[in-house]
């Protein structure tokens, strides 16, 4: 039987990590963030198995993600909301879809009331410098927020929110203290929101004082650690994604061949190469290669030479690997398999960042 080459995705580490999660941050509440494709494990089935758990938000990073999962079956009993906009957002699809937008100016603030969307979150930036209002800009903000809501009513300031930096405790806990400031300005303009969230994965877990009404939970719902000197066994959670892909073919290489474009690995030894069908077109970093290994059987092999736009080579040397043989990039190292944070720090970079980028052609399926 051939080896899978996809992503498989365990539904019940999902639902067990949103448990994990909920029970941590208690008594503030969880919003499910599920953007960028639910941080590439299936926006869709990631979104369903936090709502079986209890989520009663999802969060998204814009409306076309937010109408994508009512598209997938999420009804509007579950709340969406969604804080990254175009300039000319058609605030109508967030009321049509029962999705609830964050507004981060006076003019999609007006714009959201005009579409007769019921209720929005008001997000200021607090010192990460991406969207929410700056703090020069609460004061018309704040009061056309006020003029609304004493107005035709139709539009309810219902959150606040801001997101953090982790850059470090003291610069989260000043973070929160502006939050706090943006929360009195709205105080003094007569609204008081039901909802007041900051923090996200890291922050909930290291900054307990920054959770507020609702903690905006991503990477740890996955079952990755947000931290570099914490795993996720660490952390009580279980790595939900798990990357494999069958050997296509083997290649005897003599000693001194050359391997793959640019010829950056040649090999040492006679030995034997596998082709799995995996590479950058498919998200996977170009220079992954003679920085990784992967599982096949019960043993690891180095990635060699550059990746390819479709391929990758591994040094199989004398072992017993054949083709249709199944090759784990990535998965659960409390099953023995890599783990994804080795990919990243191969690179250079972060878990976030190599679970986000494996491409929408690459087959999902759930376990």
């Amino acid at each position: 039987m051939s080896g899978y080459t996809g992503i498989t995705v365990d539904r019940e580490a999902l639902i067990a990590n949103y448990a994990t999660v909920a029970a941590q941050v208690a008594p503030s509440g969880v919003i499910a963030v599920v953007k960028a494709n639910g941080y590439g494990h299936g926006a869709a089935e990631a979104a369903q198995a936090f709502v079986d758990a209890g989520a009663e938000w999802l969060g998204v990073a814009d409306i076309d993600e937010g109408v994508a999962l009512r598209h997938a079956g999420i009804d509007e009993g579950v709340r969406i909301l969604a804080w990254l906009h175009a300039p000319d957002e058609d605030f109508r699809r967030a009321a049509q879809y029962g999705i609830t937008p964050a507004v981060s100016s006076v003019s999609q603030l007006s714009a959201a009331a005009d579409s007769e969307v019921p209720a929005v979150h008001v997000c200021v930036d607090t010192g990460l410098s991406r969207n929410g209002a700056v703090e020069s800009e609460w004061p018309e903000l704040f009061e056309t927020a006020g003029r609304l809501a004493r107005g035709s009513g139709r539009t309810r300031v219902e959150g606040l929110m801001s997101h953090l930096s982790n850059a470090s405790r003291a610069d989260d806990l000043d973070q929160d203290a502006a939050l706090q400031r943006a929360l009195d300005g709205l105080a003094a303009n007569g609204i008081v929101p039901d909802m007041v969230h900051l923090a996200a994965s890291a922050a909930s877990i290291a900054v307990p004082e920054t959770r507020r009404d609702a903690a905006r939970v991503g990477l740890a719902l996955y079952g990755l650690s947000p931290f570099a000197d914490r795993t996720s066994a660490d952390l009580g959670l279980r790595p939900a994604m798990r990357v494999t892909a069958s050997v296509l073919r083997t290649v005897p290489v003599r000693a001194g061949d050359g391997v793959s474009y640019g010829y950056t690995w040649r090999a040492p030894a006679d030995t034997r190469l596998a082709v799995i069908g995996l590479g950058y077109a498919d998200g996977f970093d170009r220079d992954f290669g003679n920085r990784v290994s992967v599982r096949i059987g019960d043993r690891t092999f180095p990635v060699v030479g550059r990746v390819a736009m479709n391929a990758m080579h591994v040094d199989i040397g004398d072992a017993e690997v054949h083709v249709g043989d199944e090759a784990v990039l990535w998965g659960d190292p409390a099953n023995g398999d890599p783990a994804v944070e080795d990919w990243a720090a191969a690179v250079g970079t972060i878990n976030y960042e190599v679970v986000a980028r494996v491409g929408r052609s690459v087959e999902r399926r759930t376990s």
